[in-house]
């Protein structure tokens, strides 16, 4: 069962039965917003790119994007960058693979970011989501729903970080941010490492 998840709601990656997940799915869908013209409405093509960065305590370690596809380690995958967006209902545009078992010991937070390579605001997105799967099971574990666009061309989406108890848990952070891509959202991650 799917938990939709407010701005800075956290939820434990555990399974139903106790047992940790082994590998998670962080996808990311968005549309264009068509825009009302003289000639009716059009929609234009935007490219939002999903980061995740790998920290050690608030130290960047590893990123994987849409140029580097795969984290140094192999823990972390990204399937491929999508130029457009709206793939269609419930299919994620872009998506990063994590493999909880196998993310080294000294990474404790891999933040995942959304930018618009293209430049265009979030204002002129809609339906754009992050939500986490269960990659063994095919399962949604947590969804946060980006709503309210804005000005803003970045987004700090979520984190998935180590427990005290061993295991795994996620956070939606949802904070907008300036920029095209992660380097420049590096900043706005800061405060919530």
């Amino acid at each position: 069962m799917s938990v939709n998840l407010a701005k800075g709601q956290q939820v434990s990656l555990q399974k139903g039965t106790g047992e940790s997940l082994t590998v998670v799915r962080m996808g990311l869908g968005w549309r264009a917003a068509p825009k009302r013209g003289l000639f009716g409405s059009r929609t234009r093509q935007i490219d939002l790119d999903a980061s995740a960065l790998l920290y050690a305590e608030q130290t960047p370690s590893d990123v994987v994007f849409f140029q580097h596809l795969e984290s140094n380690d192999g823990s972390v995958r990204h399937t491929g960058d999508n130029l457009v967006g709206g793939t269609g209902a419930g299919g994620d545009d872009e998506s990063i693979l994590v493999d909880l078992v196998h993310v080294p010991a000294h990474i404790t937070q891999v933040v995942f970011t959304v930018s618009s390579y293209t430049g265009q605001t979030f204002a002129e997105v809609q339906n754009a989501y992050c939500r986490l799967v269960d990659e063994s099971t095919g399962l949604e574990l947590a969804r946060y729903e980006l709503a309210g666009g804005g000005p803003h061309t970045g987004q700090i989406m979520a984190k998935v970080f180590r427990e005290p108890s061993g295991g795994w848990g996620m956070q939606a952070i949802g904070a907008p941010a300036r920029g095209r891509t992660f380097q420049d959202l590096l900043p706005a991650i800061e405060p919530f490492l």
